[in-house]
């Protein structure tokens, strides 16, 4: 009897660690979904919008962006967003100037990232970037400020490096 007591109460246990470990399994994901809630709800456009235009060899494309300015929304950018629309997108003005590297981390819509150098002329182009790549896309070099637009956009609108880019932000050319 007391050998039954004893298989008895370690298959108690077992199945007793195995519902415990269901529920540890379960509460990651849990924790997940609960952290990603208020990003998404925060995700919606920023009320501070501007507006961009690029001075191509094909002629001006303009753009109304939403303002990135504190750390917050430029470490949230354009994530989470599931679309944007081809006349929209982002710009980072960064004072002083300095070097930057984007990612795409939980960016789900492809993105060309401009790197402005600080006296407004496009310093390169990272077309395409794919999303949810945490692969760093660095500028190249100094920068006044990043422009995010719907990937492809860029070529398209046939932007190329040495653009100039108008805004409040840059000097007018």
């Amino acid at each position: 009897m007391s050998l039954m007591t004893t298989i008895g109460r370690r298959v108690l246990a077992l199945a007793g660690l195995a519902l415990v470990a269901g529920i540890l399994a379960a509460a990651p994901a849990q924790a997940w979904q609960a952290r990603v809630k208020p990003v998404a709800v925060a995700s919606t456009p920023s009320s501070k919008l501007d507006t961009v235009e690029i001075l191509t060899s094909r002629g001006r494309a303009k753009f109304t962006v939403e303002l990135a300015v504190t750390r917050a929304e430029q470490a949230r950018g354009l994530m989470f967003r599931k679309a944007l629309a081809p006349d929209r997108g982002m710009l980072f003005p960064y004072k002083p100037p300095q070097r930057a590297a984007f990612w795409m981390k939980n960016t789900l819509i492809p993105l060309d990232i401009l790197y402005i150098a600080p006296d407004g002329r496009v310093l390169s182009i990272a077309r395409n970037a794919v999303p949810h790549d945490e692969t760093p896309i660095p500028s190249g070099g100094v920068v006044g400020g990043v422009l995010e637009i719907p990937g492809g956009r860029a070529a398209q609108l046939g932007i190329l490096p040495g653009d100039r880019v108008l805004n409040k932000i840059f000097p007018k050319g």
